[in-house]
């Protein structure tokens, strides 16, 4: 019956920079806002402005530098271990793939002599120790073949994580990827995704959609356990933490499942901690079960996790994150992002675009969106201190229903939507008006006669904001039409 198209964004306008001090005793006009940019005098707040705008680009050089530090972070570290002066360039890469070289040699050998695993194969009847070393010859990690003479394509991908957590040390890569493989047999993980854990754990975190370079993001909250019920029914004995530690990893699993070990394929997950209304007294299990999970991903998911973004952390966290830090490593330290309480929104959208990122973190991704889907991309518009900006949604033909989404970063704004005829003698309909927004904003409109959807949006403030929005319009027939 409807048939849906997607909005073609090319039709969308911007009008920016309108003066605030034009619209506050005058009723707004399709025809009264004049393109171009126009600013209210400021002498007091000028300088303020400024800042602003050299903070946003401040943090986009210090994330494009934190890229370019990640790319050369191997040969860095590398060249920290050797200690014989300033090699060149080409020298660390000869060295890096030296390192990969021995590695695979080191593995080959002890697949084929079936010592990888550290087995005793003396008492071993002949036939058994031909069956063993059969089994070693298909072993994997993480869906890849570790032999190899076999040549997959993930397995130099795979062994270069173990050489990179140990700074290239090959007999230390061999020791961590050995020690990996026992706990994953001893506890089972392969079979791990199958198990049944409960839904309980459900809300208490989940994978959500991806992040600007494909990797899944897996959410983790802490805001359910404030209710002491759920607590004690999580942590109330040894054998239920073990459980939500179980559960953690089988998150982890799972996140590695939709990744691609290839070079150049997305190869590490991005983890988000939310601590909002985490209770501050009584947590001692799940302080400790976190560690132990953190430890964990440490020592067998080598560089898996590619960020730990941390978001709405209370004052104690960071007093307690100094002391924990003191036993991770340096590398593991480097990838830990804490996002101030009123720039998590902005920190995130540094790593997830916002047609992936949750409503509640400020996006505009809603679960079970029959309406919207991560691949209908946002459009970004930058509203300047003290001044109103508009967005129009032109419709030339009426029988369609267009359907849009908007957030504005830290919102604290006024804002506003109108259907606005092409009819200068039709009526303008007032669809939306409201002062502060605290989440993103959604709604739709039938159009049954040529026009445009104008979103208003007032910025009283001295600093830019930012408002990201998408539309679509959907083919639509009137309900008295088929009644009739």
């Amino acid at each position: 019956m409807n048939d849906t198209h997607e909005y073609n964004d090319q039709n969308v306008k911007t009008v920016v920079g309108v003066p605030l001090v034009l619209i506050e005793n005058e009723k707004f006009r399709k025809d009264q806002y004049p393109v171009g940019e126009k600013k209210i005098p400021q002498e007091d707040h000028d300088f303020d402005q400024e800042e602003d705008d050299e903070e946003e680009e401040e943090e986009e050089e210090e994330l494009e530098e934190e890229e370019e530090l990640e790319e050369e972070e191997e040969e860095s570290l590398l060249l920290a271990t050797l200690g014989d002066g300033a090699p060149s360039p080409s020298v660390i890469k000869l060295k890096i793939k030296k390192s990969l070289l021995e590695f695979r040699c080191k593995i080959e050998d002890a697949i084929l002599g079936n010592y990888l695993l550290g087995e005793s194969n003396e008492n071993l009847a002949p036939e058994e120790m031909l069956m063993a070393r059969e089994r070693l010859r298909d072993i994997r990690l993480w869906g890849v073949p570790l032999l190899p003479s076999k040549a997959h394509e993930g397995t130099d991908v795979v062994l270069k994580k173990f050489l990179k957590a140990k700074d290239f040390k090959v007999n230390d890569a061999f020791d961590m990827l050995k020690k990996t493989l026992i706990w994953r047999i001893e506890n089972k993980i392969d079979g791990i995704i199958d198990e049944d854990l409960g839904p309980e754990l459900g809300n208490a975190g989940f994978l959500c959609s991806k992040d600007r370079e494909g990797r899944p993001v897996c959410y983790n909250t802490c805001g359910i356990f404030r209710d002491r019920h759920v607590y004690k029914k999580t942590f109330g004995s040894q054998h239920k933490s073990d459980k939500f530690l179980r559960w953690r990893i089988q998150i982890m699993e799972k996140a590695i499942k939709r990744l691609s070990f290839r070079e150049g394929g997305v190869d590490s997950v991005i983890h988000v901690f939310d601590l909002k209304n985490t209770p501050v007294q009584g947590i001692k299990e799940l302080n400790s079960a976190s560690k132990k999970a953190f430890m964990l991903f440490q020592h067998y998911y080598p560089e898996i996790i590619h960020k730990n973004i941390v978001v709405y952390a209370p004052f104690w966290f960071y007093t307690s994150q100094v002391i924990f830090t003191r036993f991770i490593s340096q590398r593991s330290k480097k990838k830990f992002i804490l996002a101030r309480p009123h720039k998590v929104t902005q920190t995130l959208l540094k790593f997830i675009a916002p047609e992936h990122l949750p409503t509640e973190y400020g996006g505009l991704r809603r679960n079970n969106d029959d309406d919207f889907s991560p691949a209908d991309k946002a459009l970004e518009h930058k509203i300047k201190g003290s001044t109103v900006s508009r967005v129009e949604f032109p419709i030339l033909e009426p029988g369609v229903t267009i359907m849009w989404d908007v957030t504005v970063l830290g919102w604290d704004v006024s804002y506003k939507e109108e259907f606005i005829p092409d009819d200068e003698g039709s009526y303008i309909i007032l669809l939306q008006n409201q002062s502060i927004v605290d989440d993103s904003t959604r709604n739709s409109f039938y159009i049954s006669e040529p026009g445009k959807i104008v979103i208003t949006v007032e910025n009283w403030t001295y600093k830019k904001k930012r408002m990201f929005y998408r539309s679509k319009t959907r083919t639509t027939i009137p309900m008295f039409i088929l009644l009739s």
